[in-house]
């Protein structure tokens, strides 16, 4: 029986065939891809990028490292995740052009840049374009030799979390969530705006603007945020916290769905969010001290 194996010397890896050497365990397998599945789980759980789409971006990115772009898994991997969405975004826009007969090319339309730079040679759709039958059965090989195996679990786990999450948004139309109704809501519930106002924490070193809050749960709830207080800081200095009042309390309660604490991803940063405690001044004189 014909065994491939996979060998891993330093960060350089490569393939090789011997048929007398004993299977791969799943274990095994997944150990030697731990890069793979970081930047898959990366992918399509810190950017949100859809599950099935991820799988072929690594496929693409596997082939250039078998065309000898060493390292190019591991040198996207230490890169910040806003760039790791631009190389995503041009590599899938690669899969596109070679699974679409009809892809239109143009001068417009043709050069990816931020690969380009990153592999240090100019890369362009029109090869992909012109290597089509080439590049589709490669990248058909990866996904089914490499990714299914390497990826299965991380696949599974995330495809469940995209279902849950695509129920969820799903829920909040079914209750109206959407558009203007939670304006009209307000309005009849009387919530004072402490009830309705959630403290956000964010990452240091990783800013993030109140449009980017905003258009976030927008999409999720519709125009629910009455008003958006960030910490007020210089201008070269990072808003740490901020404050969301939102048009229904009953926005935090779905955002929070039973714990005290939630944690979202927003193009690829992080924050906190809880409700909003505000402090109470103390009913007790202050002691006097002698």
């Amino acid at each position: 029986m014909l065994m491939i194996v996979y060998v891993n010397v330093g960060v350089n890896r490569f393939w090789a065939m011997d048929p007398e050497l004993l299977p791969v365990t799943p274990n095994e397998y997944g150990t030697f891809h731990a890069m793979d599945r970081a930047l898959y789980s990366l992918l399509a759980v810190d950017l949100w990028r859809d599950p099935y789409e991820s799988v072929q971006i690594m496929a693409l990115w596997l082939w250039m490292e078998r065309l000898g772009f060493k390292n190019l898994v591991l040198t996207i991997l230490s890169m910040p995740p806003m760039l790791i969405n631009k190389y995503a975004d041009e590599a899938l826009t690669c899969v596109k052009c070679v699974n679409d007969p009809q892809f239109v090319l143009s001068a417009e339309v043709n050069e990816i840049p931020a690969t380009s730079r990153l592999v240090k040679k100019r890369i362009t759709l029109q090869y992909f374009h012109e290597n089509r039958p080439i590049v589709v059965k490669e990248l058909r090989n990866v996904v089914t030799e490499t990714c299914a195996m390497a990826l299965q679990d991380v696949i599974e786990d995330v495809v469940k979390k995209h279902n849950a999450y695509e129920s969820l948004v799903n829920s909040f139309s079914n209750l109206g969530f959407v558009g203007e109704a939670c304006g009209d809501y307000s309005n009849a519930n009387g919530a004072s705006q402490e009830e309705r106002t959630m403290f956000v924490t964010f990452s240091k070193g990783y800013p993030v603007a109140e449009s980017e809050v905003t258009e976030f749960f927008t999409k999720l709830f519709g125009n629910c945020i009455e008003a958006f207080h960030m910490q007020p800081v210089r201008s070269d200095e990072q808003p740490l916290y901020a404050r969301v009042v939102f048009s229904t309390p009953k926005v935090i309660d779905l955002i929070l769905g039973g714990v005290t604490k939630a944690k979202f991803t927003i193009n690829g940063k992080h924050l906190w969010m809880r409700k909003f405690v505000p402090k109470r001044k103390s009913s007790f004189p202050r002691s006097r001290w002698p």
